[in-house]
């Protein structure tokens, strides 16, 4: 018994997404070890760990021979980068142009993507470890080859790991992203499911808040599997394990769509059904298929079958026989919710099929288009277009590319001036530190500082209780393999890690002690010039860009809006043009919840407009939701006299939405109340009794829309007021 749950506890370990790559970092840094120890030279291992680590950090997901063509680059960038630092070190105002430059030209690499963004940071922060190499040997010119080719050979080391790696388990990525989907979808569910619950008093506004908050995480972890897939994907066509994944990719995108959807104001629905338990049962169908996403998440991980269960089916007999219940008592004023909660729970029902079908995804239907949207460069002149439209101070990463390279000479400027011990490290603590935007320096600012000192206490302490050399160079591994781990989600604990690491290298060589108060003045100077950075050089004050978050939000929801009303005249498909407007309307939510979120990391006279951006956030998801349950809903409408006023009245709110998002672009003052959006509402909602189903929910899906213009009006006209 003991062994067979020891095997289990191991087989779900290595099935952890973050398994793999601290195994991949452990043997680079194992190996890195043994080759200086065996050599008799523990002083390999400082490049040879810098330039794994700088390697690791250039890391992106890939297939394996898009991995090779990317470490190919990367090695050709760190060997440029090394080469230049030891052939301008000795040359302080050729070196420091040198550095403005190219830091500069890094950053914006970033307006190519994400992969290049990323090559291009590990590139500047091998260009500062390779100035630390240099300043071990107090600048000498003699072997002027060996500190790059170290460096660039523990790169190559790590990288021929993640290649190889990348070769055996093709797969494993797309499981881990396909994972994390399933697992933010079930909790999207729940956190909807808890909106359906009929009490009174309840803080509506507070759990639909965080809903959309919850969605922002949901779209993030959609578009990773996205470009996970399309990794695999390329041009060619997809094989069969591929092929099952991308039916499961597109089955959480509908169920997105679906759960999204709301068919009427949920207040609405409580008050009225207050003494059924017809939302109590939509309820808890719906907490049962967010347990269903989340355990079939589990499932794709860990390569498990996936049971969905009887409990959710008995629980849709339940809701329908509550519906039956409530139509039994014939009572007219209900007519129109009990309308919605039949389209609540014919979408509810539809959920129940798809996760059925999840038992075995060869069985799913194929999607008509299967495209998925490249946003990579296509060619060269491509690349330079994109970065050319970057080169202008309007431009984020323009903005944050001038300040990298602002910080990175003053830094260099601070080393001339005091000539700090080990003061490299300044310039490396602002590359870590200097973050696009003030909330998120801020943030990585005190995580730098706490995980620095929690590092240099731990070293002091190891320092007296383990002084063996080797045990030490085991310590570092260790700590390299925890800073790897956890850098991406508890960063202070990751500083603290790398600090270790550093120290017990450096103690190989020479006397651990004496970084201990260098590293501290370091860090601390190096996070105060990222800081004054940030907050000086075009700073990136998000209440300033909210005008423009918010007409993008507009923007896109009319995009969106068009697009599902060209599919009630062709019919449902999926095809690209439908899903790349819904992922943009989608996206444009997310990028508001989160420009909001750190605009509350700024200082008091530019949170100001917070508040009407969370009310206009509160907005825009209610949009999205309406949006969302004309999208779930969406088939070929029969004809009938009420199409021209569907197709006019979609036609007008969409062009309200870009006016609105112009006049917030451009300044012009917008009315804040319109007679004709009055008019339109109030005909939308005046239902004939003989229309069928399809054009009835259509009809009272965009009245419910055109009942936001005029909220929506009024926030844009306090936004501009207060602008």
């Amino acid at each position: 018994m003991l062994s067979r749950d020891l095997l289990q506890s191991l087989r779900r370990l290595w099935f952890q997404d973050k398994f793999s790559y601290s195994l991949r970092v452990f043997v680079a840094l194992t190996g890195a070890t043994v080759l200086g120890w065996w050599r008799g030279e523990p002083a390999l291992m400082i490049p040879l760990f810098l330039g794994i680590i700088a390697s690791a950090l250039a890391e992106t997901d890939d297939s394996w021979h898009g991995r090779l063509s990317a470490l190919l680059v990367t090695l050709a960038c760190f060997a440029v980068a090394a080469f230049s630092v030891e052939l301008l070190f000795n040359y302080p105002w050729l070196f420091a142009a040198g550095l403005a430059f190219s830091a500069f030209a890094l950053v914006m690499l970033g307006a190519l993507g994400e992969r290049y963004a990323t090559i291009a940071s590990a590139t500047l922060i091998l260009s500062i470890y390779s100035m630390i190499g240099v300043d071990q040997r107090d600048g000498a010119v003699e072997n002027l080859w060996r500190e790059p080719l170290l460096l660039v050979a523990g790169a190559a080391w790590y990288g021929l790991l993640s290649v190889l790696w990348h070769a055996l388990f093709a797969h494993q990525p797309v499981q881990h992203s396909l994972a994390r989907v399933y697992r933010e979808l079930g909790l999207y569910l729940k956190l909807k499911a808890q909106l359906l619950e009929p009490v009174r008093g309840l803080d509506v506004e507070a759990r639909r808040l965080e809903v959309a908050r919850q969605n922002g995480r949901l779209v993030s972890a959609l578009n990773a599997a996205k470009e996970t897939l399309l990794n695999r994907i390329g041009k060619s066509r997809p094989g069969a394990q591929v092929n099952r994944y991308l039916k499961l990719y597109f089955m959480a995108q509908d169920i997105h769509e679906r759960t999204s959807a709301s068919h009427y104001p949920y207040n609405a629905l409580a008050e009225t059904f207050f003494h059924s338990d017809v939302l109590f049962r939509c309820q808890r169908l719906l907490t049962l298929q967010a347990n269903a996403c989340h355990e079939l998440g589990e499932a794709i991980q860990y390569r498990q079958p996936f049971d969905y269960g009887a409990d959710s089916a008995q629980a849709s007999a339940d809701l329908q026989a509550s519906l039956d219940h409530l139509y039994a008592q014939n009572r007219p004023e209900w007519r129109d919710l009990l309308r919605a909660l039949r389209a609540l729970a014919g979408n509810l029902a539809t959920l129940e099929h798809q996760l059925a079908g999840a038992v075995n995804p060869d069985a799913l239907a194929e999607e008509q288009d299967t495209t998925l949207f490249d946003r990579s460069p296509r060619n060269l002149r491509d690349a330079f277009e994109r970065i050319r439209l970057q080169l202008t101070p309007t431009s984020l990463l323009f903005r944050h590319a001038l300040r990298m390279a602002v910080a990175l000479v003053a830094g260099y400027g601070v080393l001339h001036a005091i000539h700090p011990e080990q003061g490299y490290w300044i310039l490396l603590t602002t590359v870590f530190v200097c973050q696009p935007n003030y909330g998120a320096t801020r943030i990585k600012l005190v995580q730098r500082i706490g995980g620095t000192l929690l590092g240099l206490g731990a070293g002091w302490a190891l320092f007296d209780l383990f002084p063996e050399p080797l045990l030490q160079s085991l310590f570092a591994v260790c700590a390299g393999v925890v800073f790897f781990a956890t850098r991406a989600s508890r960063y202070t604990l990751a500083t603290a890690a790398i600090t270790l690491m550093v120290l017990f290298c450096f103690n190989q060589v020479g006397d651990g002690y004496g970084l201990l108060l260098p590293r501290l003045f370091d860090t601390l100077v190096g996070s105060l010039i990222a800081a004054l950075a940030v907050f000086l050089i075009l700073p990136d004050w998000q209440g300033r860009r909210l005008d423009a978050v918010l007409a993008n939000t507009l923007n896109c929801n009319a995009r969106y809006l068009r697009e599902i009303m060209r599919q009630y005249e062709t019919g449902k498909r999926d095809d690209l043009a439908y899903r790349l407007a819904r992922r943009n309307a989608h996206n444009a939510d997310a990028a508001l919840s989160t420009t909001l979120g750190n605009m509350l990391l700024e200082p008091g006279h530019f949170r100001k407009d917070a508040e009407t951006g969370f009310r206009f956030l509160l907005l825009s998801h209610t949009l999205l939701g309406y949006l969302s349950a004309l999208g779930a809903h969406r088939e070929t409408l029969p004809e009938d006299a009420s199409d021209a006023l569907l197709d006019s009245a979609a036609e007008r709110l969409a062009a309200t939405l870009e006016e609105l998002a112009r006049s917030l672009q451009s300044g012009t003052p917008v009315a804040v109340h319109s007679d004709a959006e009055e008019a339109l509402a109030r005909q939308l909602e005046q239902l004939p009794e003989d229309l069928d189903d399809g054009h009835r929910l259509v009809q009272t899906e965009l009245a419910l829309i055109c009942r936001q213009l005029a909220p929506l009006r009024s926030l844009v006209a306090h936004v501009q007021k207060r602008s």
